[in-house]
Parts: C-alpha cells; structure tokens; sequence
C-alpha cells in the first residue's frame, strides 16, 4: 500500500496579488524542472495543510500549493467580497502564468474536485491529467443531502449538535439560516456558528472518528474562513449553472483523469462520482471500499499517491 512521501518544505513563496482585496499565498517544493502539479484544496475556504505536498514523488513534480481567497495564508482571512467560482478559476490561470507554466497536473478533492474540473472544462489545454477524490458536484440536491436531510439521517446524534444554533422556525432552510449568524457583526456569535459549521463537516469525514481531522475542523482559524466561505458559496448554488459540470463534461474528453471515491462517503455520497464517471467514461474511477471522504484516510492515500505515481511515469 502506497504511503505519503516524507514531510518536505516550501522552496519558493509567493504573495501574489489579484483583486481587491485578495492576495493569495502560493508556494513551490518538490523539483524545480519536474512535471508541475497543482494541489486544489476543499473547502471552499479550508486552505492548504503540510500533508498535501506530500501526495507527489519531490524528485519528479514541481509541486505548487496555493491558498484559495480569503483562507489559509491568503488575505484577508475569510473574506467574501469578490470570492466566487469564476473568480478562483481565473486566479488559477494567474497563478499558473506567473509560474511561467504551459501545462499541469490538476489535484483536487472535495470542493478541489469541484474548482478542478471547472477550471479543466474552462481551460482543458492546460490540464496535462486530473485526479480527484471526494467527487463534490455543488447541486442543489448535493447541498441538501449534507446539510438539510440525508445525512442527518445516519449522523442524527453530530446533526442534533449541528443543529442545535438554528431557531426551529429556520429549520426548514438550515444553509440560510447559518448564513444569518455567519454574516452577523457579533463575531462571537459568527465564530461560534463557524465552529459547529466546521466540526459537522470534520466528524463526518472519516469512516472512523480521527482526532486530527476534527482538530483541524475545530481550530477557530480553519473554522471561520471554511464556514463563511462554504456557506456564502452554498447559498449562491456555488456559482455554477445547474448540472454545470455534468453537462460539461464531454470538454474533458482529452484529458486523462482518475476519480477516487470512499464508498462511505458521508459528506459527498458515491452518487456523484459515479454520474461524472458516467458522464466521462474515458476517466478511470476507483471506489475504495474502507474509506469515507478524508484525504487522509489509508486507502485513499494509496490510491492518490498510486495516481500521481502512474501520471509521473507516463508525463515524465
């Protein structure tokens, strides 16, 4: 079974600055000459972690980590103005020709599947392959599965305390209501709705409970910006079309691509990687059966590592 590579540091940093009020914090590691790579975090608004380098052989990619507007290193820290799909799209090809890059390989889960694929099928002659895991389509059925009924159902004991802030007369429209006490000028009040907006999404992630996961889900830091952002996101359908990327999908016939997929994911159900398979029957789609949605999850750190290896063979 494919471990992660050993820990490794940044080589390069960047403050790169696109529109106000955003400045995103890019970095570089791995080989300066090798096969570039760029690590799409989720979210949105949950930032970069060491680990996520860590996912590609340091002697072959040129490894590049950036933090999406308004979490992680960037700033302002879990801003929202101008901060919308298009908007990340447009600064991944900033940030792309600023490191003087023809072609890379796109990486992404959760929401990163989602911000990947929207950039592979906007600009499909730059994506060298992509590998996905955690497949998040952002429909309206995909939001109401995780945060209005569905998954409720299986997690009733972590919904009752995800719940327990909304008034019952909100009830009926839990992504609104959050919005309400995200956006509050209390900002106790918006840091105590950021953390159970966060810790739901982080107890939920893994098939086993994983202190680590929740621990990073409930510092307040991660939970403020991945709250904020994912809500503001939620409550405008993510800035995409309805089905967007279904319907797009035959733009990304020509790239070579594998779907990676815990069976009992909790946070984004199999369903969706199997209708993007579906949908794009060129990508290899493997379901890995002892894993929930976490990156950090063995057989999912197998199979990604695997991906990147077998990319690195045949791009080399």
């Amino acid at each position: 079974m494919e471990k992660l590579f050993p820990p490794l540091r940044p080589s390069v940093e960047h403050h790169i600055p696109v529109d106000e009020p955003h400045q995103l914090y890019v970095e570089e590691c791995g080989n300066p000459d090798g096969v570039p790579a760029v690590f799409v975090h989720g979210g949105p608004g949950a930032g970069c972690e060491d680990y996520h380098r860590r996912f590609f052989d340091p002697a072959v990619y040129r490894i590049i980590l950036f933090d999406q507007r308004g979490c992680g290193r960037s700033t302002p820290h879990a801003a929202l103005q101008a901060n919308t799909t298009q908007s990340l799209v447009a600064d991944m090809e900033y940030i792309r020709e600023y490191l003087n890059i023809q072609q890379w390989l796109v990486f992404g889960g959760s929401w990163g599947s989602t911000l990947g694929l929207v950039y592979a099928q906007t600009c499909p002659e730059r994506v060298l392959a992509l590998v996905l895991r955690g497949i998040f389509l952002c429909r309206p059925r995909d939001i109401h599965w995780f945060y209005q009924e569905g998954a409720s159902f299986l997690l009733p004991d972590l919904w009752e305390e995800f719940i327990h802030m909304v008034p019952e007369c909100e009830r009926h429209e839990i992504v609104r209501a959050y919005y309400r006490l995200l956006t509050a000028e209390d900002a106790v009040t918006q840091l105590k709705a950021a953390r159970a907006w966060s810790l739901w999404e982080g107890r939920a992630a893994t098939l086993l409970p994983n202190r680590a996961v929740t621990d990073h889900f409930g510092s307040n830091e991660t939970a403020l910006s991945l709250a904020r952002i994912e809500c503001h996101y939620f409550v405008h359908d993510s800035f995409l079309e309805p089905d967007q990327i279904l319907r797009q999908a035959y733009r990304l016939e020509q790239i070579p691509g594998v779907i990676i997929h815990g069976r009992y994911d909790m946070v984004c159900p199999l369903e969706q990687a199997w209708q993007l398979h579906l949908a794009w029957p060129q990508a290899e789609l493997k379901i890995i059966p002892d894993a929930g949605h976490s990156a950090t999850e063995p057989g999912i750190v197998d199979a990604l590592v695997s991906a990147t290896n077998n990319f690195a063979r045949q791009l080399k």
